[in-house]
């Protein structure tokens, strides 16, 4: 695809996947790197909850203690940081920053508190909301992970109830159903984000300068003859 062949040419955009817990956006996540390998950049956040079967450091998170992700707020290290059923999530600002500057696309997978502050910092920012096609299907994906008990689900759902009041403060909304689908419509997102027109200006200034050199010798051409 004659979009993707182009993209190291093109400014590096912060890309923020969250949703409920459970809609299925860590999943999305792992088939849209595997599908497109060199042209999406993870964002490792670091995180305060226990490591979980079959997770690793430093690949889905970074695992701190309290005291440690403390430290790292107080230096001023996060892009983001929020608190999620009583565990602390955050996203290591130069790391991001880095890639950003060197031209590649990076995605956020946070929460939503964390989302919406990334967004106050950089506007450009895109956003994308995960749900599931209904909250009884959310309800069933939580208790199918088998990893809670009953009065932590009613937790979730009631935060998630909580955090829908905040979606249409983002960009886009990722149903996820059918997961190759999901898959699709994120990576088509993010590609057709790159060519909206306020993500462009650098580019149209310089047609518009070009177009103007072009303009101006021919009216000297004209008034030569």
């Amino acid at each position: 695809m004659e979009g993707e062949k182009s993209m190291k040419s093109r400014t590096g955009m912060i890309t923020v996947l969250s949703g409920f817990s459970g809609a299925g956006k860590g999943t999305i996540m792992k088939h849209l790197l595997n599908a497109y390998p060199d042209m999406y950049h993870l964002s490792i956040s670091a995180t305060t909850r226990a490591m979980r079967l079959g997770e690793e450091e430093g690949r889905e998170y970074f695992f701190k203690t309290p005291e440690e992700f403390e430290k790292m707020v107080k230096n001023g290290e996060f892009l983001e940081h929020a608190t999620f059923n009583g565990n602390s999530y955050g996203t290591p600002k130069s790391y991001v920053q880095q890639l950003v500057d060197e031209g590649k696309d990076v995605i956020l997978e946070i929460e939503v508190q964390g989302a919406l502050q990334v967004k106050k910092q950089f506007p450009d920012s895109l956003l994308l909301f995960v749900t599931p096609p209904s909250a009884s299907v959310l309800q069933e994906r939580l208790v199918g992970r088998g990893t809670e008990d009953d009065e932590a689900i009613r937790q979730r759902l009631a935060i998630s109830a909580k955090e829908s009041h905040l979606m249409p403060q983002y960009d886009y909304l990722i149903i996820n159903d059918v997961l190759d689908d999901a898959v699709a419509e994120v990576h088509h997102i993010i590609q057709s984000e790159h060519y909206a027109i306020q993500r462009n200006n650098d580019t149209i200034l310089d047609m518009q300068t070009q177009l103007a050199q072009f303009a101006s010798a021919g009216e000297k051409k004209g008034d030569a003859q």
